[in-house]
């Protein structure tokens, strides 16, 4: 009933949806949290009060990667997490402290907050490192070494100005007044770090694997996959000549940035799927080699079909009932 070929297909396309739907969505409200410092107490209520409803929510989509990698490539999962256990404990360390901190944040008395803030602050800093270390790592094979740290350390530091960028335009859609003003200023200059970041990834993957060198340098590939880098830097100069007129008057294009960053995110996770495919752990397992047995995919198929929908469908219903901009927080 259930094709063994398509079977592991069907989970890695859902183990990517999962991974991107986690980095835009929970990439942005970390960017936010990142941007803290730069923000004055009354700003920052009100750069809370934009994430407020979606946060929790954001983070279903790592809990759900996790979980498929777990159930539908258990040796995947062993190979990666064992490889990458210190930074995943950073990592989780600084989801929890985020989790502390927002809900202390909210019930602290006005003028006790900046521990909390701080809190908030180290915990988006420490995910968004850890994150970005570990992508750095993926891609130089897993394997540990003086260069390989060097790379995940610049990966790590451009992922995070990557999640300020597109947390400022977060904010730039969300906020209007002084505070929109500001994140435009924060947004100019985290393009750069996406720049960087993207450039950094897209340089390293071929020259890690001369199967991936092949995949993107070979003819008539090389011409088939122009467009990809083209409209990123397309899409980059428009970034940036939108954020030189911004904000304006009306409110008009305040979308773009967040918009135009989402879809950055999306190409550069595309050109990464292509580069890695059909592996699973690079250049190690493939994503039929790591399947789990297909009768068992079948039952987990099943049930992903019924959650999946479930999460998709309270995500969007929190977007459109908390549409809108972001108000200020009033006390009692």
């Amino acid at each position: 009933m259930f094709d063994p070929v398509a079977l592991p297909l069907i989970f890695a396309g859902l183990l990517g949806l999962s991974i991107l739907l986690y980095v835009v969505l929970d990439g942005f409200d970390l960017g936010v949290g990142l941007l803290f410092p730069f923000s004055d107490e009354a700003e920052r209520d009100r750069m809370v009060a934009s994430i407020g409803p979606f946060w929790d929510a954001n983070e279903t989509w790592l809990v759900l990667a996790i979980g498929i990698l777990l159930v539908a490539f258990p040796t995947a999962h062993g190979d990666i997490l064992t490889a990458l256990y210190l930074p995943v404990a950073v990592m989780l360390i600084g989801l929890i402290l985020r989790g502390v901190a927002f809900e202390f944040r909210a019930k602290a008395p006005i003028g006790h907050k900046r521990p909390w803030d701080l809190a908030f602050w180290s915990g988006s800093l420490m995910t968004a490192l850890a994150q970005g270390f570990m992508l750095g790592m993926y891609i130089m094979g897993l394997q540990w070494s003086w260069a390989t740290v060097a790379f995940a350390t610049l990966c790590a530091v451009a992922l995070a100005v990557a999640y300020s960028f597109i947390g400022a335009a977060w904010v730039i859609l969300k906020t209007d007044g002084d505070l929109q003003k500001k994140a435009v200023g924060w947004a100019r200059g985290g393009i750069w770090g996406v720049v960087l970041g993207m450039g950094a990834v897209s340089i390293a993957t071929p020259l890690v694997s001369e199967r991936i060198f092949d995949k993107w340098f070979r003819f008539p590939e090389i011409v088939t996959l122009a467009p990809l880098p083209l409209m990123s830097g397309l899409l980059v100069a428009l970034l940036w000549l939108a954020l030189r007129r911004l904000p304006t008057a009306n409110d008009s294009f305040a979308w773009f940035p967040f918009v135009g960053a989402v879809v950055l995110m999306v190409l550069g996770f595309f050109g990464m799927a292509y580069s890695f495919y059909p592996y699973i752990v690079p250049e190690q397992l493939t994503i039929w080699q790591a399947a789990a047995a297909t009768e068992s995919l079948a039952i987990i198929l099943v049930g992903t079909l019924v959650v999946l929908p479930m999460i998709l469908g309270y995500t969007v219903l929190a977007y459109v009932i908390f549409r809108g901009k972001a108000t200020k927080l009033s006390y009692d």
